[in-house]
């Protein structure tokens, strides 16, 4: 981008209009993937030349279009996502690569197959366990998703280019937990809202503009002296399925609350896990991807064992968020999920129980996934900032 503008400004400048680096790229003749969910391999995507490019709904947009393929009935994020490609708010993608993380994505990727004119519409076959077959099963799959690909570009991927790829991939996921890092101190050196206009920056921009981005908002932020928010302000993390607006976020800042922390497919759930070091690039995409922590992923804390440590089981599945909790000191836990999100819903008990044992208070928001629904939350918000002690 040649604007001038840099950091913070950058990513709240992409935030606000996030085609337009893919747009200009696509008039110089590059080919733009568009992508849903944090399951797609970007390595093998940028390996090829393709600029990726995450696919959000719009909570601002009353969603019309869709009705005429999904039932209400249905995860309105994703039905968000394909009102906004009928509303030809995504006509400058030359693909969609699908994942079945959940069911709604996996209906809906068949969906847009059958009704969008895109060039190619990759899919990646994912097992919902992290057993033995289901790692052969998800390597298959990927040497599939590669494949295909391939096909699409006219070349193959070498494994040497396979590497420098995720290398610089996971140079952007140290990048972006070292940007987590600025909101340990107390007051946080970057709020929330920031936070989240450059995570959602860096899934529209290329690769290494990305890259550059984060290095300029961290050391823009490191010459804070902190936020202006209250010292005494609550330290909050917010866990979801999906976080693509700030509207939540700003709602609870506006609250002298700080969101410290957040566990969601826009941010430490997509970064926060590098691709190790392997001789077979693929082997270490399998391991990375297929293990990344999310609720549609079932998770044993002895794989294989009939008898059941319950105790055992939500420490396997949950020993992440205490450490976010303990590490950026975190007095509370707002958990969002949008309606009929099957995956993340059925976690919602065993979650608050496992945050019961560590004695961490939290509040449950069922949205609609639009600003009226979020404005509904205020009083509850408030509510429950004052219980914190």
């Amino acid at each position: 981008m040649s604007d001038g503008t840099r950091g913070l400004a950058k990513a709240e400048e992409i935030y606000r209009n996030r085609s337009r680096r893919a747009l200009e790229l696509k008039a110089q003749g590059r080919k733009v993937m568009g992508y849903m969910c944090s399951y797609i391999p970007l390595e093998i995507l940028t390996a090829l030349g393709i600029l990726p490019y995450r696919i959000f709904g719009d909570i601002r947009e009353p969603i019309t279009e869709a009705d005429k393929l999904l039932p209400t009935s249905f995860c309105p994020f994703v039905r968000s996502c394909i009102d906004s490609v009928y509303k030809n708010k995504y006509d400058f993608l030359d693909g969609v690569a699908g994942a079945h993380s959940c069911d709604p994505q996996e209906k809906t990727s068949h969906v847009w197959k059958s009704k969008v004119a895109y060039e190619i519409f990759p899919y990646l076959d994912m097992p919902a366990t992290t057993h033995e077959w289901g790692e052969r099963m998800f390597r298959r799959s990927l040497e599939n998703f590669k494949k295909t690909l391939e096909a699409y570009v006219g070349k193959e991927i070498t494994p040497d280019a396979l590497k420098k790829e995720i290398a610089l991939h996971n140079e952007q996921r140290q990048l972006v937990r070292d940007l987590y890092d600025l909101k340990k101190p107390h007051p946080p050196l970057i709020s929330g809202t920031e936070t989240l206009q450059v995570m959602m920056a860096l899934a529209s921009v290329p690769l290494e503009e990305g890259n550059e981005m984060l290095r300029e908002v961290i050391g823009e932020a490191k010459d804070r002296t902190g936020t202006e928010a209250n010292i005494e302000a609550k330290r909050i993390l917010v866990f979801g399925a999906c976080l693509d607006d700030i509207s939540l976020i700003q709602l609870i800042e506006d609250m002298d609350a700080g969101v410290v922390m957040d566990e969601n497919c826009t941010g430490p759930r997509a970064y926060f896990t590098d691709v190790p070091p392997t001789d077979d690039p693929m082997e270490g995409l399998t391991s990375r991807y297929l293990n990344l922590t999310c609720a549609r992923t079932f998770r044993e804390a002895v794989v294989g064992e009939f008898r059941k440590d319950r105790a055992a089981d939500l420490e396997a599945r949950y020993a992440y968020l205490g450490r976010f909790i303990r590490d950026w000191k975190v007095d509370g836990v707002i958990i969002q999920l949008v309606r009929f999100c099957d995956p993340f819903g059925y976690e919602i008990p065993e979650l608050r129980d496992y945050l019961k044992q560590l004695g961490v208070p939290n509040m449950y928001l069922e949205t609609e996934y639009t600003t009226g629904g979020l404005a509904a939350f205020k009083t509850r918000v408030q509510t429950f900032l004052e219980t914190l002690i």
